[in-house]
């Protein structure tokens, strides 16, 4: 077994499955801390089927028992070790399905990407939530770009295939343009701190 400690969870991952324990916050009030765990599962557990209705792979859920999500575990590669302008290009065009649904993933990075028997799958909806407005979309489109920043030399070309994907959505000229605006913003807090 492999135990990894996030800010909202404690994912143990055996040889098929996986277990998300949302672990509690201390700080918070034993009863609300409680409720807001449930909700948080029973959200990411609905986002999940959804993603998978839309045509997005995603780890099916075997079964909810609590705080805890056991769901199969995907064999694969995480796209980290592997990128290329085609997987880029699959990011875009399943993240326009995940947006014309409404749904937000809140952290597609290349680590919660993962490839098997020739899909990208999207992985850890931990952050991820229903909303139809542009901004929370440019969000998430922004966070996959800084990603790529991170991660990779050539991400403008990973960037550039993103966005040929993504643009199967109708409104993807609006969300590109508010992650841009969502880049500006960072650059000019930048320059305000130096």
């Amino acid at each position: 077994m492999i135990v990894y400690l996030g800010g909202e969870a404690e994912v143990r991952i055996f040889e098929d499955v996986v277990h998300k324990i949302r672990r509690r916050k201390r700080y918070r009030i034993e009863k609300l801390d409680s409720i807001l765990r449930k909700s948080r599962v029973k959200t990411e557990v609905n986002i999940i089927a959804s993603a998978r209705r839309c045509g997005v792979p995603t780890p099916i859920v075997l079964d909810v028992d609590g705080y805890t999500i056991i769901m199969e575990r995907i064999k694969g590669t995480p796209l980290k070790e592997i990128m290329n302008e085609e997987l880029s290009r699959e990011v875009g065009r399943l993240t326009a399905k995940l947006h014309r649904k409404g749904i937000i993933h809140g952290d597609i990075t290349p680590m919660n990407l993962i490839y098997k028997d020739g899909r990208v799958y999207f992985i850890d909806f931990g952050l991820s939530f229903y909303d139809d407005r542009i901004e929370p979309k440019g969000v998430d489109v922004h966070i996959y770009f800084e990603s790529l920043k991170a991660y990779f030399e050539n991400w403008i070309d990973l960037k550039e295939a993103f966005i040929s994907g993504y643009r199967e959505y109708e409104k993807a000229e609006e969300v590109l343009k508010r992650a841009a605006e969502i880049e500006e913003r960072g650059r000019y807090v930048e320059r305000r701190m130096m």
